[in-house]
């Protein structure tokens, strides 16, 4: 389908394991001043003075969390990247360093691994973090990615899942469904691709939601645009899972109910009109669809004033008691349980 042309290739055997790292991470420069050791001991030296760490981890395996019939390698490791950056920006944090770890097969030359490379080295410049090691191993089964990603805040910024309130504010960047969206155009053209080799698919009317499914942004932004405008979230996550899900955690973890507002949740127009297409419910896979990478927080009310103007933020809810549980109200005004639908990385096919 998305065919690379160059069929040169180097047989990774030639390099060696640590000829392979050598390779493959020879233009990572250093960036932050928290970087003391980098690549090339036994382990990574940081230094963060009067400051918190956090340390994030995520796992991703072909055919499970990726498809190479349409993922291209380069926007592979670009979104490896932004699913663990996304995590540290979800504490409120802002973050320095990651490490990678690779198991590959030998159906990969050098060149795929180094596709695979430019995309990591392309996130860890746009959002000035250093690579400082890793590891890597030999598959069965194809391509496995593990990044480990590492930042910092002070102790008064830290936010987690547990410290919403009753009255709080229900707060959600950008718009959600599009990656979901985006990862049902894919898989529609990839079915047309195997019935008619022949036919080359045409994204251009779904370039947004593609977008967002193949190269999907971290909200770096957000969290000094928070700072700006000094508004510390009393609870926060990022919807990876989809916005029930992530809103049940918060719930859960706070011991709050919730009323979300299917009128408020923001909507792209691509989404909707492809919803339509595939004649699903916009509202369904807003809620379920995942791989958004959005922030989900709440606010005090007395934060309100400071982001109610801000095109980036949308309210769309209010945080309960725990006895009143957590409900969508439909734009009918129906109160419905909000049930957890989102992405299961143990559930069985």
């Amino acid at each position: 389908m998305l065919e690379n042309k160059d069929q040169s290739r180097t047989s990774l055997e030639e390099l060696g394991e640590f000829g392979l790292i050598d390779h493959l991470t020879e233009h990572f420069k250093i960036s932050q001043k928290t970087t003391i050791k980098g690549i090339g001991d036994d382990a990574a030296v940081l230094s963060f003075p009067d400051t918190q760490i956090v340390v994030t981890t995520d796992l991703l395996v072909e055919g499970v969390h990726f498809d190479l019939s349409y993922m291209p390698l380069k926007h592979l490791g670009y979104k490896a990247v932004m699913v663990n950056l996304s995590d540290v920006y979800a504490m409120n944090a802002m973050a320095s360093q990651i490490t990678v770890s690779i198991a590959v097969s030998n159906r990969f030359p050098l060149e795929a691994l180094e596709d695979l490379y430019a995309g990591i080295q392309t996130a860890c410049i746009h959002y000035k973090v250093d690579l400082v090691g890793g590891d890597t191993t030999s598959s069965t089964t194809g391509l496995v990615i593990s990044i480990t990603a590492i930042g910092d805040a002070t102790e008064d910024k830290i936010v987690g899942r547990d410290t919403a309130k009753p009255d709080d504010l229900l707060v959600v960047t950008g718009d959600i469904g599009a990656a979901y969206m985006g990862l049902q155009i894919l898989e529609r053209e990839k079915a047309v691709f195997k019935v008619n080799p022949n036919n080359q698919p045409d994204l251009e009317q779904y370039a947004y939601i593609v977008e967002r499914q193949l190269k999907p942004e971290a909200r770096k932004d957000i969290v000094l645009l928070l700072a700006s405008l000094e508004v510390v979230p009393t609870a926060m996550i990022d919807i990876s899972d989809g916005l029930s899900s992530e809103i049940l955690h918060i719930c859960k973890h706070s011991g709050v109910g919730c009323n979300l507002y299917e009128e408020k949740i923001p909507l792209d127009p691509q989404v909707i009109s492809t919803c339509e297409e595939f004649d699903l419910d916009s509202t369904t896979i807003a809620l379920s669809g995942g791989e958004d990478y959005e922030l989900l927080f709440t606010i005090a009310q007395d934060d309100y004033p400071k982001i109610k103007a801000n095109p980036n933020f949308t309210v769309i809810g209010h945080v309960t008691e725990k006895s009143e549980g957590a409900h969508l109200i439909t734009r009918a005004s129906t109160k419905i349980p909000l049930v957890a639908r989102g992405w299961n990385a143990l559930q069985s096919e």
